[in-house]
């Protein structure tokens, strides 16, 4: 990968709502968020886009007028038997699960995936094959994951590293070092 612009997903109701693997189509104000981005620098040129196949993802790009195409090391995570629920009531039902969650990388108290395990996909996919400059759109954690990866950061890093939906993060390769690009003020 040469250079990789990361849009996090618009927000929707389930991730407004913390919602593990909450997924659907943004919400009226997250469609006009959206499109605010037409134009943007980085988001017109003509590139391949890829996202992880959510409805979320899917429909942000849409909301661009781009097709994206579904690459599975950018889908979201998978939170196993915590999904659909939100945090509020899973820390109600086993706080000490979440905790470990919370602290943990490594942890899967759900069943699912790890937070680990997302960025070791996420960096595969960052430090495979060399190919063109590419728009991904993923969601917050998943793009986190992968600038935690360009660092070289480890996995805990993703807790400190916050992404908002619609946040759009610029990463190049040169001399096989990554580098993050953060926006000017418009």
């Amino acid at each position: 990968m040469s250079g990789v612009r990361l849009l996090a997903c618009a927000p929707t109701p389930a991730l407004r709502a913390a919602v593990f693997g909450g997924d659907g189509e943004p919400d009226e104000a997250g469609l006009r968020a959206t499109q605010s981005l037409a134009g943007q620098r980085g988001l017109t040129a003509d590139v391949p886009w890829l996202c992880g196949g959510s409805v979320a993802a899917t429909a942000t790009a849409r909301a661009l007028g781009r097709a994206a195409t579904a690459v599975p090391a950018l889908a979201d995570p998978d939170f196993g038997r915590w999904s659909g629920a939100t945090l509020e009531t899973v820390a109600a039902r086993d706080p000490a699960a979440v905790q470990a969650w919370l602290t943990d990388p490594g942890a899967a108290p759900h069943g699912g995936e790890s937070l680990a395990a997302v960025a070791a996909r996420v960096g595969a996919w960052l430090h495979g094959p060399a190919q063109g400059p590419v728009v991904a759109v993923a969601h917050p954690v998943v793009v986190r994951a992968a600038v935690a990866c360009a660092l070289g950061l480890p996995a805990a890093a993703l807790w400190r590293l916050d992404v908002a939906p619609l946040a759009l993060v610029r990463l190049t390769c040169r001399a096989g070092r990554w580098h993050l690009h953060l926006p000017t003020a418009a």
